[in-house]
């Protein structure tokens, strides 16, 4: 049967028919649909005339259901349970979920985010798939239109029509290798200008924010480095005094780990907002709610550990 005759057929009858089955009475299936007697006993005609069948067949006191009438209930079981879990908002299980996400990401976010997050996502929902394409900053809503499910960026500017949540701030230090000659000293100004210097998971909006905010000093910094990874520069940094500098929570995470020594920024640098966004045919998938609440969690709690371990603001 297509699809346009089916949806010129009642399709509640079919529950009804369902209740009428279960309950063996007229009166009772009507009580159990809010249904005045009259308005069931029309419910049941007309599921007679829709089947080409009397469907239950009045027997003393008892109705009894035809061959043709428990033919059609089973074969409805499954249909209207599945049905039945789609309609339902509030039954999402992670544990059972073998879904694919699509997260579009900054080499900062898959670096840093993503790497917090997941152990406690394959925890909750061990039968999800994740993919990790580049973010396409200019083209953000094709990206989010054609099967992604969220980015993790920092947009700099609106992003509507999509919608977004706000993880939290990230800021900018430096990481230096404890055989540096400043790695026991204050970071100055001057120091930070005539050392070499290496750019990590910065993307070039962070770049010029650095640029701006280093605007009218000398000399200017001589960069050796800009990789999207840090393996680059831990290849070269204890072969030459560098200034390794990134996002404060890659610092945070990679300091102990490789046996470097994280120092702020010598000068002033405003903090910059990490956004979790996604299109609006999203907005209500239980399980995009679940993954977008998880990030967001796992993100606050890496921002706050890091604030309060390291005392960084």
């Amino acid at each position: 049967m297509e699809l346009e005759e089916v949806y010129r057929r009642d399709l509640n009858l079919l529950v009804a028919l369902k209740v009428l089955l279960e309950e063996g009475s007229v009166s009772r299936a009507a009580h159990r649909l809010h249904l005045s007697q009259s308005a069931m006993s029309r419910v049941l005609g007309r599921l007679r005339e829709l089947l080409n069948d009397p469907l239950l067949i009045r027997q003393g006191q008892q109705l009894i259901p035809t061959e043709r009438a428990l033919e059609v209930s089973e074969q409805l079981d499954q249909p209207l349970d599945q049905l039945g879990h789609l309609l339902k908002q509030d039954d999402f299980d992670p544990r059972t979920c073998d879904k694919r996400f699509v997260i579009a990401t900054t080499d900062y976010a898959m670096q840093t985010i993503l790497p917090f997050a997941l152990p406690r996502i394959y925890q909750e929902a061990p039968g999800i798939q994740l993919e990790f394409p580049p973010v396409q900053h200019e083209q953000l809503l094709d990206q989010l239109s054609a099967g992604c499910d969220m980015a993790i960026n920092r947009p700099e500017g609106s992003v509507e029509p999509l919608h977004s949540s706000r993880l939290g701030p990230v800021s900018v230090f430096c990481l230096l290798s404890k055989k540096h000659p400043l790695a026991q000293q204050e970071l100055t100004l001057k120091d930070y200008l005539n050392y070499p210097h290496a750019l990590i998971a910065i993307s070039d909006g962070v770049k010029a924010l650095i640029d701006e905010a280093l605007r009218g000093t000398e000399p200017q910094r001589k960069m050796v480095l800009r990789a999207y990874h840090l393996q680059a520069a831990l290849a070269i940094v204890d072969t030459m005094p560098l200034i390794i500098t990134v996002p404060a929570d890659l610092a945070y995470l990679v300091a102990d780990k490789h046996d470097l020594v994280i120092k702020s920024l010598p000068f002033e640098f405003k903090p910059f907002d990490y956004w979790l966004i996604w299109h609006p045919r999203c907005d209500h998938s239980a399980a995009q709610l679940w993954l977008r609440r998880l990030l967001k969690e796992e993100c606050s709690r890496l921002i706050n550990q890091r604030i309060r371990d390291m005392g960084l603001a």
